[in-house]
């Protein structure tokens, strides 16, 4: 057994989502989004390095050495599955082991907005799932791939970095293809599944113009695909598409997006009301003849306004869904303030007051310490 994994069993018992490995500090448990020590000494650089060389392929050692960092998947001698980020800083080493369950989470089990099983039914399209890191995208496509391989006959082809949630095939067929293993790069990987009789393609990271452009090409050739951006909502999701790809092809963006963007899906992860666990909440974009427009008029500035008032069709702006679960008590309101867009909306619902802008006499806010320094004369 590496010795690793005596880190990683015990942050499977805790229940936490990451195990942190660093020279200069113990290793660390990330717990509903808190990160903390547990009880040991400073790692080390020489013995980090040990711990993390009795886990590293040849081929892994091999780049590790070349300087490059690394990203693969390890299978503890626990049977526990980790998505593994391996890099070098000033002090050394480190390492981050993010768990990834041992079965597929449900939607119905994620708590995701019934409109996310709908877009499940496409049979051709985009949908992309967006949000920082970090904030569950890759288990809510999990999720979805498990729904369309239960309840569908298709041939569903996954490309992944790496590869997290194992799916054997149910009613579909789920080809799952890892990048840099299988495929050198996301562009050649949607390249090679429009070969391979697709029915569904799903893209780990849409993170450059070619893979933006394959996987708008197999949107449009008859494939259902699901991708993820870094992004923060459905603005700057279209946003970044556009901009991503050469000004001579602006206008043709615009029409894809118009004519074949099924959905933005963009989420967070919240503090249950409990402070025993997080749940994802939802900002969604729906494609509209309304939405089109204003996408092809560059207009999308004005889409929030449609978000708003598309409660019928599944829309819902992120502040909408988290004053919905602070009132169904879900969701811990003072971490639901902390991600809201419009904080005003949400003071009333805070109970630790320090969060709050302080205000001055008069009941406005006061001046933050660089505004009055830049406010006094010379």
């Amino acid at each position: 057994m590496a010795r690793i994994d005596s880190f990683l069993k015990l942050g499977m018992q805790q229940g936490c989502s990451d195990v942190h490995l660093a020279v200069g500090v113990p290793p660390m448990l990330r717990m509903h989004g808190d990160l903390l020590p547990i009880k040991f000494r400073d790692l080390r650089s020489a013995e980090l390095e040990g711990y993390i060389a009795e886990i590293l392929t040849r081929s892994l050692a091999e780049q590790f050495s070349a300087g490059r960092d690394l990203d693969f998947s390890y299978v503890s001698a626990d049977g526990g599955r980790f998505r593994v980020n391996v890099y070098r800083k000033e002090t050394g080493v480190g390492a981050t082991f993010r768990s990834i369950p041992s079965e597929v989470p449900t939607l119905e089990k994620l708590a995701l907005p019934p409109i996310v099983t709908k877009l499940c039914d496409f049979h051709q399209g985009l949908i992309l799932v967006t949000g920082s890191t970090g904030t569950g995208k890759s288990t809510s496509l999990a999720a979805m791939i498990d729904h369309l391989n239960s309840t569908r006959r298709l041939n569903i082809v996954s490309l992944e970095d790496p590869i997290e949630f194992v799916h054997r095939s149910k009613q579909s067929q789920v080809i799952q293809r890892e990048l840099h293993t299988h495929i050198p790069s996301f562009a050649e990987g949607v390249r090679a599944a429009m070969r391979e009789d697709p029915d569904v393609i799903l893209v780990g990271e849409l993170r450059d113009a070619e893979t933006i452009s394959m996987a708008m090409t197999a949107a449009e050739t008859g494939h259902l695909v699901f991708g993820t951006l870094h992004t923060t909502g459905a603005v700057k999701t279209i946003d970044r598409i556009i901009d991503a790809l050469p000004m001579e092809e602006r206008e043709q963006t615009k029409s894809f997006l118009a004519q074949s963007l099924l959905a933005v899906v963009t989420q967070v992860l919240v503090k249950t009301a409990d402070a025993r666990g997080r749940r994802a909440i939802c900002e969604i974009m729906v494609m509209t003849k309304a939405i089109a427009k204003l996408i092809q008029s560059d207009q999308t500035h004005q889409i929030p306004s449609q978000l708003q008032t598309g409660r019928d069709l599944g829309m819902q702006l992120l502040d909408q869904s988290l004053l919905a679960a602070i009132n169904a008590r879900e969701i811990d309101p003072d971490d639901a303030y902390a991600y809201a867009s419009n904080k005003n909306l949400f003071q009333r619902y805070v109970t630790d007051t320090s969060m709050l802008p302080k205000l001055d006499a008069s009941g406005a806010p006061a001046p933050s310490v660089a505004s009055a320094t830049s406010a006094t004369p010379g």
